[in-house]
């Protein structure tokens, strides 16, 4: 009899059991039931987040039919529901005195009507932003149209800073009372030439475009046979009284950058970006050199050394051209003048970082009181931080042609302006 009872609870227990799963399989079900198409693909495609450290290859199939997500049919984050990582300090900043940021890494549509897409995406992530005072939201590098254009694609997208797109922009923020960088594709007519940039619109939050600033160090060969090198002279805006400069990607690896913004009164960097885990070649291999972890690796050191926040506002999920795919590093993230991380998304996640900026929560960033990097420099020494001429660390008499990919068989970039 013993026996028999004991039988029959187990039996009683594997249905409860079997009954929870269930429940949670079903739960889990309607809570992804906006990103189940994606969710679908990123399961056959995404594998850098398993851990198991197996050799991870993409065939051609699985690259064009599961690598690449579908376009959003609405505004919702389809590639995965939104997630919210917050470092507040409580009341928003005091004009002046500090600002809430706000990054939004996601998963952005790309290809025909991109533009369109992005844009209601856009007005419907500053809703969201505004649900936590956010008072400046940065989106990722070209935004707008999506970062994987050939050539001809790029100039068909490009708008004049006073097109559709940042007029929308400009309205969106002027309504909801916050300012906005919108990383963009912009035309612009100079000297009788017509040019093509990859831009960034500030906008203040009265709606006014303080700057479209134009990309001035362009990365590797898609860029520089896209876009026209931008000249700037890196101005800091105030917004909401606080000072902001504005990077854009690959220009937040150059310390010289960081330091001029720096030393002409920034005390944040907002730096969008397209930053890749890893490119899928054309014929269905993966590339072995993933773009390196500034979030981790140079977001700190450009704080700390500047004695500023640092933010690297990258994209997250996939971008397909033709049997290209690309897919984002995410790990967007928000670091303060200790060199200190105040908040960072994960590498997959569609998220929404909000973190406040205030300097007066920090100290000099070195232990001798009053003095800093910036007030310990000697300017008259750095001479040849200016000159023209690179050498290799271990042959001082071969300079580097700077205008050649060495590590790409040795194509010839556009020339570079002096």
């Amino acid at each position: 009899m013993q026996k028999i009872v004991s039988v029959f609870l187990v039996l009683v227990l594997s249905i409860v059991l079997t009954g929870c799963a269930k429940t949670q399989e079903s739960a889990t079900t309607n809570d992804a039931s906006q990103t189940n198409a994606n969710t679908q693909n990123t399961q056959n495609c995404d594998k850098s987040d398993t851990g198991d450290g197996d050799d991870q290859t993409i065939t051609k199939k699985d690259q064009e039919e599961a690598c690449a997500p579908i376009y959003r049919d609405s505004v919702e984050n389809s590639y995965r529901n939104l997630q919210y990582r917050t470092s507040l300090y409580g009341e928003v900043p005091k004009e002046g005195s500090g600002l809430r940021l706000g990054v939004y890494q996601a998963q952005a549509a790309y290809g025909d009507g991109a533009s369109e897409k992005n844009m209601n995406q856009l007005e419907e992530a500053v809703k969201e932003a505004k649900k936590y005072d956010v008072q400046l939201l940065s989106f990722p590098e070209l935004y707008v149209p999506g970062y994987t254009l050939s050539s001809d694609d790029a100039k068909k997208v490009a708008e004049y800073k006073d097109g559709p797109s940042i007029s929308k922009a400009r309205q969106v923020a002027k309504a909801n009372n916050m300012a906005l960088l919108v990383p963009y594709a912009e035309k612009a007519d100079i000297e009788g030439e017509t040019k093509y940039f990859d831009s960034i619109a500030v906008i203040n939050e009265n709606g006014d475009l303080l700057d479209s600033y134009q990309k001035t160090h362009l990365y590797g060969q898609q860029e520089r046979d896209n876009w026209s090198f931008g000249t700037s002279d890196y101005p800091v805006h105030a917004i909401f009284g606080f000072p902001v400069g504005v990077l854009n990607c690959y220009e937040a690896e150059f310390p010289e950058l960081s330091r001029i913004l720096a030393l002409n009164g920034a005390k944040l960097i907002v730096a969008p970006t397209a930053a890749d885990n890893y490119y899928v070649l054309p014929d269905g291999e993966r590339s072995d050199v993933p773009y390196p972890d500034i979030s981790h690796i140079l977001a700190p050191a450009n704080s700390y050394q500047n004695n500023i926040f640092f933010a690297y506002s990258n994209r997250a999920g996939y971008e397909k051209r033709g049997s290209d795919v690309w897919h984002y590093k995410g790990n967007s993230i928000v670091t303060g003048p200790y060199g200190d991380v105040l908040v960072e998304a994960s590498h997959e996640q569609d998220t929404m970082l909000v973190s406040d900026v205030v300097p007066a929560f920090y100290g000099d960033t070195h232990p001798a009181p009053k003095y800093n990097y910036l007030q310990d420099r000697r300017p008259n020494l750095y001479g040849e931080m200016t000159s023209n001429e690179a050498k290799f660390y271990n042959d001082s008499e071969k300079p580097i042609d700077e205008n050649t990919n060495l590590m790409e068989g040795g194509y010839t970039y556009p020339e570079k302006p002096e």
